[in-house]
């Protein structure tokens, strides 16, 4: 399986980097993908250089979309026309679409929230349309996976590995990160 994550200015840090980190540790193939070309900055001034620019990107390879939160960041994603098409893209090829925190907003704007459960940063629930907003740290709705914050990072990102790996491949990292509180 091949994962993308979506990098645009003003993304949360602590979540795109907890789960490219927690989804290469797992042996799982992530692919960061910028916006425009060169280091994308994060809400909190720092700054990441991302594997590949968007464009010219071939998202037909892809099997699953990770988008992380943060402000500006998921408006700047929501604002992209071929972040957007990535998501209904993936969706529709029957692949998994993911957000968190704020990110989830995304997912809506694209369309593929309708009749699903999902959970976002408290405040953006108006946001997702057609979607039942829940009070969860991660909501996992058929091929909808979404995390409710930077806090829940390590969970969501723990989550996906499951997803994509099995219950023994988490818990397994689980343990090895020492991550107790789950």
């Amino acid at each position: 399986m091949k994962v993308l994550v979506p990098l645009a200015s003003g993304f949360e840090e602590i979540e795109a980097i907890t789960i490219v980190d927690i989804l290469r540790r797992a042996s799982i193939d992530v692919t960061t993908a910028s916006l425009e070309e060169g280091p994308v900055t994060g809400s909190h001034g720092i700054s990441v250089i991302p594997d590949t620019g968007l464009t010219g990107l071939d998202i037909s390879g892809f099997s699953l979309i990770v988008l992380p939160g943060g402000m500006p960041g998921s408006a700047n994603l929501k604002a992209n026309d071929r972040i957007l098409e990535a998501v209904r893209r993936i969706h529709d090829a029957g692949g998994s679409v993911a957000a968190i925190c704020a990110a989830p907003i995304v997912l809506a704007a694209a369309g593929v929230l309708r009749g699903k459960r999902a959970t976002c940063y408290p405040g953006y629930e108006k946001e997702l349309t057609g979607a039942t907003a829940v009070d969860e740290p991660v909501t996992v709705d058929g091929r909808i996976i979404t995390g409710r914050g930077a806090g829940c990072a390590i969970p969501f990102a723990l989550r996906l590995v499951e997803i994509i790996k099995g219950s023994q491949a988490a818990l397994d990292l689980k343990q090895a990160l020492q991550v107790y509180w789950m």
